[in-house]
C-alpha cells in the first residue's frame, strides 16, 4: 500500500548490497540485507540497515520483500518493434531477420507507423520498472530522416518517464560514403545520440573504424557497436574495435554488443581480445534472449548446441564493464519478449550462470548499464536520489525468479504508478 503523496517508510525491505551503496552490513550469502527505506518529497530520504531502524507502527512493513531499483535497459530496438504479426522471420535464421526487417521497414515504416510501435513499447517497458532505456535507431537511406524526428518527439514526450538514448544503426560498409556519413553524424550529433554501426570482417574494416572514431571524436559522441554477431570463429571485430579504440586515444564511452563469436573462440584468441578490450575500457552488452534465439539454428533437424553468449565472466573478472539488455521485441529477430528487464535477468541467470554466487551480477541490469549511459543517479538505491525502485513478492533470488512477478509494484518518484499493460490489439491496423 504505497501512498500516492506524502512522506512514508517502508520497513522490512529486503534490499541488495551491489545496487545500495553505503548501507552497512549484514548482508546474507546471497547479497541481501533488510532495511528500512524513508521517502520524503519523491527521494529517497535514508536507508538503514534493520537492525538500526526504529520500530514504528505507522511503517509499512514489506515483510522481507525484494526492493530493487528500476532497470535500465542499455540495447533495444524499438524502431522495428512489433512488426512480427506483418513480417515475421520464415526461418528463424540471422539472416531471415535481416531480409524480413528490411523488406517491412522499406514497405512500411513511415513516422506514424514507427511512432505508435515505439509508444507501444515504451509503454510496456514502463509499466515494468524501466527509467531508461537506449534504442538503436536503423538509419539506412531514407530511413534516418523519418525515424530520428521521431525519435527526438518520443524522447520529449516520455521525458520524466523513460530516459530515452537513440544510436544510429548501418551496417559498415555504409562508412564508406564519407560524405554521408559525416551527415549522419551531425544529426545524430544534433539530437545528442550515439554513433553506432554493424561491424563486420570485410577487408577494409580497420579503415573504416578509423572513420567511425573520427567521426565521434570530432563531433564529441560516444559509440555503440554490434558485432560479431554470429557462431564464425574469424569473426574479431570486437577486438579489431578496442585495437581501434586504443590507437585513435578515444576518450568517450564505447559499448559494444552481441560478440557471441569470443565464446567459440581457440583460449589464446580470446585472451589476447578480453586483454585489449579491459585496456581500452570497452563495456559489452549481452543479449541473451535475442541470441539464444537466433545463433545456432538449424535447417537440418537437429538440436543447437550453444547459447549464443558471450564471455561475461572473463570479461567482469578483467574489470571489463558488462551488462545484458532486452534486445528485439516481436519482430524478426525475436519472435517474443515485452521490455521486461526482470525477464531479461531471469533469463539471463539461468543461460549465463549469474549465480552460485550471485555476486554483484544485478548491477548489469541497473547501475553498470546506467554508468556507460552517463545517467547520474539512476541503477542504484541511494540517499538523495529520485524515489524511482519496483517491490516485488519474492524475498529471495530463487522466489524472485521463479515467478513473472506481474504484481510487481513499481514506485516513480515515490509514488506507485499505474501499471497498465497496452493492449496488442492497439496495432492490429498497422499489421493489415
Amino acid at each position: 500500500m504505497i501512498p500516492t503523496s506524502g512522506s512514508y517508510r517502508l520497513a522490512n525491505a529486503r534490499v541488495h548490497r551491489s545496487l545500495t551503496p553505503g548501507l552497512i552490513e549484514p548482508f546474507d550469502v546471497d547479497g541481501f540485507a533488510l532495511a528500512e527505506l524513508a521517502v520524503a518529497d519523491g527521494k529517497i530520504a535514508s536507508i538503514v540497515a534493520h537492525a538500526e531502524s526504529k520500530a514504528q507502527s505507522d511503517a509499512i512493513d514489506l515483510a522481507g520483500r525484494i526492493v530493487l531499483p528500476c532497470f535500465v535497459d542499455c540495447h533495444t530496438h524499438i524502431d522495428k518493434g512489433h512488426i512480427w504479426p506483418r513480417k515475421p522471420n520464415p526461418d528463424g535464421t540471422f539472416m531471415g531477420a535481416l531480409n524480413a526487417t528490411g523488406a517491412d521497414r522499406a514497405a512500411r515504416w513511415s513516422a506514424e507507423d514507427v511512432a505508435r510501435r515505439m509508444d507501444f513499447s515504451l509503454r510496456s517497458a514502463y509499466a515494468h520498472g524501466t527509467k531508461a532505456m537506449r534504442t538503436h535507431l536503423d538509419s539506412v537511406p531514407p530511413q534516418e530522416e523519418i525515424s530520428w524526428p521521431v525519435f527526438e518527439t518520443m524522447r520529449e514526450r516520455w521525458r520524466g518517464r523513460i530516459d530515452l538514448q537513440a544510436a544510429c544503426l548501418l551496417g559498415i560498409e555504409g562508412v564508406r560514403d564519407k560524405a554521408w556519413f559525416e551527415r549522419l553524424a551531425k544529426r545524430v550529433a544534433a539530437a545528442k545520440g550515439v554513433l553506432g554501426v554493424v561491424t563486420y570482417m570485410v577487408p577494409d574494416l580497420e579503415e573504416l573504424l578509423d572513420q567511425v572514431f573520427a567521426q565521434a571524436i570530432e563531433h564529441g559522441l560516444d559509440l555503440d557497436f554490434h558485432a560479431d554477431e554470429t557462431d564464425d570463429i574469424a569473426a574479431i571485430s570486437l577486438k579489431k574495435i578496442a585495437e581501434a579504440s586504443l590507437w585513435n586515444g578515444f576518450e568517450g564511452n564505447i559499448l559494444v554488443g552481441h560478440c557471441c563469436s569470443l565464446s567459440r573462440q581457440p583460449d589464446l584468441e580470446v585472451l589476447d581480445t578480453l586483454d585489449k578490450v579491459a585496456k581500452a575500457r570497452l563495456a559489452v552488452v549481452s543479449l541473451p534472449m535475442c541470441n539464444l534465439y537466433l545463433q545456432d539454428r538449424r535447417s537440418n533437424g537437429t538440436t543447437p548446441r550453444w547459447r549464443g553468449v558471450t564471455l561475461l565472466h572473463e570479461m567482469k573478472a578483467r574489470g571489463i564493464k558488462v551488462a545484458v539488455a532486452s534486445d528485439n521485441t516481436r519482430d524478426p529477430f525475436y519472435a517474443y519478449g515485452d521490455l521486461d528487464m526482470l525477464e531479461v535477468y531471469r533469463m539471463a541467470t539461468r543461460i549465463l550462470h549469474f549465480d552460485h554466487p550471485v555476486g554483484d551480477w544485478p548491477k548489469a541490469v541497473a547501475a553498470t548499464p546506467a554508468e556507460v549511459m552517463r545517467l547520474d543517479g539512476a541503477g542504484t538505491l541511494a540517499v538523495g536520489g529520485s524515489a524511482d525502485f519496483i517491490v516485488f513478492r519474492g524475498r529471495s533470488w530463487t522466489e524472485l525468479l521463479s515467478r513473472p512477478e506481474s504484481d510487481r509494484i513499481v514506485v516513480r518518484d515515490g509514488r506507485a504508478i499505474e501499471r497498465q499493460l497496452p493492449d496488442y490489439a492497439e496495432l492490429d491496423e498497422l499489421m493489415v
